[in-house]
């Protein structure tokens, strides 16, 4: 595991349950205690945990910075995957759909377009890449929405977008989220993001949520769900007990996936 992923799942861990300690956190990742030191001082730099004797508590700060798409294809691969994998179960064999954008979205789409019900399906999708991987297969069912593409995330964003989705309807919505709390629900950075992710869900019978462990406990400025929105929540197997079981309370389904 990467310096920069392992900082994020520590991350996501002081933020679920308020604290974490050194050696607790050594033996979790299998890294000296120098090493948990040494990203608990870069943790503390950019605000994401309080350095305190002995381990972090969490930082209660809600984040604004966006992390390219680039990087974020190169975070978490092997727990995206999977979880892309799993999402797989949800599809239909006919009908509509919608898949967001997301570097998670993109690997559902990308195996979505292997299988053969994806030919029986009307596809709506609002990210340019996830687009291009489904037309790669031969698929003509596929409706990119229009509207302004975000650099930073590819997505394709803004008031056209936004009506024509209020003229569709959908059996399944498949959705990421920069972050998930219990208290906060699903957030991400960006207003126009979360617009087109709360239209997608509010026009789908069953929303399924994509998000990998690195992002839970943690909050993004802009919330366009409570957590009692979703049906369903694919994580992986490094997501803290404690924030499942919370999410299991409030009535979705689990599916945690191995990493």
């Amino acid at each position: 595991m990467y310096a920069e992923e392992r900082r994020r799942h520590i991350a996501s861990l002081a933020a679920v349950d308020g604290w974490v300690k050194v050696g607790s956190l050594a033996e979790r990742f299998a890294v000296t205690s120098e090493t948990i030191r040494r990203d608990l001082a870069a943790l503390d730099a950019i605000g994401a945990v309080h350095r305190v004797r002995g381990g972090a508590r969490a930082a209660h700060s809600y984040q604004t910075s966006e992390v390219p798409l680039a990087d974020r294809n190169r975070s978490a691969t092997e727990a995206k995957l999977a979880i892309a994998t799993a999402a797989l179960d949800f599809v239909p064999e006919s009908g509509t759909i919608f898949i967001g954008a997301g570097t998670t979205n993109n690997s559902l789409a990308e195996f979505l377009g292997q299988t053969e019900r994806a030919a029986n399906l009307n596809i709506i999708i609002n990210s340019l890449p996830g687009a291009l991987s489904l037309a790669s297969y031969g698929l003509d069912n596929v409706q990119l929405l229009g509207g302004t593409v975000r650099g930073m995330t590819q997505s394709i964003v803004g008031p056209t977008a936004l009506r024509y989705l209020a003229l569709q309807r959908a059996g399944v919505a498949f959705i990421g989220t920069d972050a998930l709390t219990v208290e906060h629900g699903l957030s991400t950075a960006d207003t126009q993001e979360a617009a087109i992710k709360t239209a997608f869900m509010t026009n789908a019978e069953k929303v399924v949520v994509l998000c990998d462990s690195s992002k839970l406990g943690r909050d993004y400025l802009v919330s366009f769900a409570t957590i009692r929105d979703i049906d369903v929540l694919i994580t992986d197997s490094a997501a803290p007990d404690s924030l499942v079981t919370a999410v299991e309370k409030q009535g979705v389904n689990v599916i945690v996936v191995q990493r």
